[in-house]
């Protein structure tokens, strides 16, 4: 006998996280063999998911062509979940090569949308018994496909703040700015060393570091924020650091403290002006040296 069990966690990371917990309260709830998530690009399906009580009937990872699918025909359906409580007997199911293998087993799906109403995929049961689906287990899968367009929503944008988490501005060819911003936790600390020093080795001679843009900031954040003025020391980028808040001073004193031989300005503008008061002063030192 398979059984497979999924280990519940207490938070979701990601779209997948989330998608493994649904499948485990759903297996709580309904005693039918197989649940499933899977994805479509709207010729291939790809199951993403899947939990198996008996009989491992959907394996994750494997591919099929969509139309070829139980999925398609709850696609197909819409909005509400499409019921096969016979599949022998459904008209449509019976037009799929796969129906044989079934025999009178009961399906149940429901497509997961993305906000802008583009199909992602389907969340799925599947067994080789007849199954009679309560109007709760319907609601219960109407419920669980409006919450996986939900999170995958937040998954697009979670990536999206990713990517502008810790974007580089330049000034100039020499000089750049990182403002940084919103809810600094450690994860994001770290990551922003790894973006920042792969951006910054293109060749820059000051960074300016703002962080006057910080809404949240978590104290264990000290160490990987020096270990990033130290490494843009080593690259030979000289690091200024502007927008140190008394807030921001009080929650992380080891940090304020430990910048006291830093280059500091109390803003960014100041450091902007500092920068291009030098590069004026040496211009013109320059061209009275050629006169």
């Amino acid at each position: 006998m398979h059984h497979q069990t999924i280990s519940p966690s207490r938070k979701f990371q990601n779209f997948n996280d989330a998608a493994n917990q649904i499948l485990n309260m759903l297996s709580k709830q309904m005693d039918i063999n197989t649940l499933f998530i899977a994805e479509n690009d709207g010729k291939t399906n790809t199951i993403k998911k899947a939990f198996n009580r008996h009989e491992e009937l959907v394996v994750e990872d494997s591919q099929s062509p969509l139309d070829q699918t139980f999925c398609s025909l709850a696609i197909n359906y819409g909005q509400e979940p499409l019921l096969i409580e016979d599949i022998s007997k459904d008209d449509n199911a019976g037009k799929l090569e796969i129906s044989a293998q079934f025999g009178n087993g009961a399906f149940i799906g429901i497509p997961i949308y993305y906000e802008s109403g583009e199909v992602y995929g389907t969340i799925c049961g599947l067994d080789k018994q007849p199954v009679s689906f309560t109007e709760e287990q319907q609601e219960m899968f109407e419920m669980m496909s409006s919450l996986l367009s939900y999170i995958l929503e937040l998954d697009k944008a979670q990536k999206e703040i990713q990517t502008l988490s810790s974007p580089l501005v330049p000034l100039s060819d020499e000089i750049s700015i990182l403002p940084i911003i919103g809810h600094i936790t450690l994860e994001r600390a770290y990551q922003l060393i790894e973006d920042v020093v792969m951006k910054a080795s293109e060749g820059i001679d000051y960074l300016i570091l703002d962080f006057s843009g910080i809404t949240q900031i978590d104290p264990r954040i000290e160490d990987p924020l020096l270990d990033l003025i130290k490494a843009l020391k080593i690259m030979g980028i000289t690091p200024i650091i502007t927008g140190i808040l008394p807030t921001m001073a009080m929650k992380v004193p080891h940090f304020a403290h430990s910048l006291k031989g830093e280059r500091m300005e109390a803003t960014l503008k100041i450091a902007i002006d500092q920068l291009g008061f030098a590069l004026i002063q040496k211009n013109s030192y320059e061209n009275g040296l050629s006169k």
